[in-house]
C-alpha cells in the first residue's frame, strides 16, 4: 500500500512524541475538589467546565475496584467518562481508595462494604441537596457498590449501574486453576502466600493484569508500526499503558476473601456473601433498577459470568443488561464505549434520575 506524503508526516510526528517527546495522550485529570475525607476514602467531586450545563440531575457516584486506579473513570481527554458525565449535566462524584499499604493488611471487604461506599453515598447526597445516589461501579467496585447496597437497606441510592462485574467465577477461566489449586493444598499454598506479604503487592497485580493481554504486548512493536499516523489509536495505547503500569495492592484480608469466598466457593453465584462468621449479605434485598453491561472479549469477566446477575436480584424494580464491544477495561472507557456502554448508561440513568428540574427564567 502506498503511503501518502501526508500519511508520512503524521507518523513522523507521532513517532518523535511517542520516542522523545512527552507522548501523544492528555493524561491530565479532570479538575476535582476534595468534599470528604476518611480511611481508605477521599471522595472527590468533578469541578464542570467554564460554561456547564445546568446540573438539573440527581448526583452520580463513580465507584473503581480495589488495586486498580481511581483514574479508570477518567483515563484521558476525550476517553473520560466522568468528562461525558459532566458534559451530560450530571453532578459527578468519585470515591477514591488511595494507595493500599501492608499496615493495611488486616482490612477486609467489610470495611468498604459497610464503612467506605456507604459514607461516600451518604456525603454525596449531602452534597447535593438530599438527592438519591445513581451509582455506577466498574469491575470489583460494581460488586462492592451491590453489596453495600443490600446489605446497607438506609442509603439513598435510586439506581446501580456495574460494569465488567462477575457474579459467576465458575465462567472465569482464572477461576478453574485456582479452584484446583486450592483443592489439592486446602488453600493453605495462597493463604500463606498473601499473609506472608500482607495481600497481593502491587506489581503482581500489574503482572497478573498484563498477562491476560500477553499477546497484545508481544506484538506491540508490529502494532505501532501498522498503525503510526493514527494519533488517536496511540494517544489510547499509551493511556492504558499508563494506566496498567499504575496498578495498587490488595490488603491481605480482602485478597483472602476474594480468594475463598469468590474463587473457591462462588458464592456470589449463590446470591450472597458471608462477610463474617456474624454477617452475610443476601442480594435479594436490592429492590433499586440495577444495569449491567458485560464486556465482547472480557477475560477477566466473562459475559456470562457478569450476566449471572440478571438471576440473582428477584426483588430489583429491574434488571437490565447488555453486551457492549471490549475487553475488562475497554468495555468502560475504550473508543466504542463512547457509543455503546456510555449510551445504555445515559439512557439508564435519565429513566432513573429523581432529580427535580431546574425552572428556566423567563425573560422579561
Amino acid at each position: 500500500m502506498r503511503l501518502s506524503v501526508e500519511n508520512v508526516v503524521d507518523s513522523a510526528a507521532n513517532a518523535w512524541d511517542l520516542l522523545v517527546g512527552g507522548g501523544v495522550a492528555d493524561l491530565s485529570r479532570t479538575p476535582s475538589s476534595i468534599i470528604d475525607e476518611g480511611p481508605q476514602r477521599t471522595v472527590r467531586r468533578y469541578r464542570p467546565p467554564n460554561r456547564p450545563r445546568p446540573m438539573r440531575h440527581a448526583p452520580v457516584l463513580l465507584v473503581p475496584p480495589l488495586a486498580a486506579p481511581a483514574s479508570c473513570f477518567d483515563l484521558r481527554k476525550g476517553c473520560s467518562l466522568a468528562e461525558h458525565l459532566l458534559a451530560r449535566g450530571y453532578p459527578t462524584y468519585l470515591v477514591d481508595y488511595g494507595p493500599i499499604s501492608f499496615n493495611d493488611r488486616d482490612l477486609g471487604l467489610e470495611h468498604w462494604i459497610d464503612d467506605v461506599i456507604p459514607a461516600a453515598v451518604r456525603r454525596v447526597s449531602e452534597n447535593s441537596d438530599g438527592q438519591s445516589v445513581q451509582v455506577v461501579g466498574w469491575c470489583l467496585g460494581g460488586i462492592m457498590s451491590l453489596l453495600s447496597a443490600a446489605g446497607n437497606r438506609d442509603l439513598p441510592l435510586s439506581s446501580l449501574a456495574l460494569i465488567a462485574s462477575p457474579f459467576d467465577f465458575e465462567k472465569l477461566l482464572l477461576a478453574g486453576p485456582i479452584r484446583r489449586l486450592g483443592d489439592l493444598t486446602g488453600g493453605r499454598l495462597v493463604s500463606g502466600l498473601y499473609r506472608a506479604l500482607g495481600g497481593a503487592p502491587a506489581t503482581l497485580v500489574s503482572l497478573g493484569f498484563r498477562a491476560t493481554a500477553l499477546d497484545r504486548y508481544v506484538t506491540k512493536p508490529v502494532w505501532i508500526a501498522q498503525n503510526l499516523s493514527d494519533r488517536e489509536l496511540l494517544a489510547h495505547m499509551e493511556a492504558v499503558d499508563d494506566y496498567m503500569a499504575n496498578m495498587l495492592a490488595y490488603p491481605g484480608r480482602t485478597f483472602g476473601q476474594l480468594y475463598h469466598r469468590f474463587f473457591r466457593v462462588n458464592e456470589l453465584a449463590q446470591g450472597k456473601l458471608e462477610l463474617t462468621d456474624e454477617r452475610t449479605i443476601a442480594l435479594d434485598a436490592v429492590d433499586q433498577p440495577v444495569l449491567a453491561v458485560a464486556g465482547k472479549s472480557d477475560v477477566l469477566a466473562p459475559v456470562d459470568a457478569v450476566l449471572a446477575l440478571e438471576g440473582l436480584l428477584p426483588n430489583a424494580a429491574e434488571v437490565e443488561t447488555h453486551v457492549a464491544p471490549g475487553g475488562h477495561l475497554g468495555v468502560l472507557t475504550g473508543r466504542s464505549a463512547m457509543n455503546t456502554t456510555w449510551n445504555y448508561l445515559d439512557d439508564f440513568l435519565a429513566r432513573h434520575d429523581t432529580a427535580k428540574p431546574i425552572p428556566q427564567k423567563v425573560a422579561a
